[in-house]
């Protein structure tokens, strides 16, 4: 079952900024004539990759879901937060936490941030 990913201001904001950074390193990348893509670049794709992954299959292999303790649910008072891995063996790799809800078929993307 494929899910709907719905997202908080605050991971809007996250993946905006993550957006933002790559593009303006493609661009200079563009001008410079590199063709090794940056990390800001690579950081949008595995990020991306994870979300697209996240919205087919929040079980999938290589996201290592599981549930995060640390943030309550915006939705229900017991209802369970999870991580999922955006980048992996990675100091400060990126981790997207999001829930269930708030309707069926959708998730939430409550934040995408470093691992601290």
């Amino acid at each position: 079952m494929a899910f709907c990913l719905r997202w908080s201001s605050h991971a809007e904001a996250q993946y905006r900024v993550i957006t933002d950074a790559a593009q303006s390193a493609f661009a200079t990348r563009q001008k410079s004539g590199k063709t090794k893509a940056s990390k800001q670049e690579g950081l949008f794709g595995q990020v991306t990759k994870a979300l697209r992954l996240l919205a087919q299959n929040p079980r999938h292999r290589s996201l290592q879901t599981h549930e995060y303790l640390s943030i309550a649910n915006p939705y229900e008072t017991n209802g369970k937060v999870f991580t999922a891995y955006a980048q992996q063996k990675t100091p400060g790799a990126y981790r997207i936490f999001w829930c269930y809800g708030p309707e069926k078929g959708q998730m939430t993307i409550l934040a995408i941030s470093p691992h601290p």
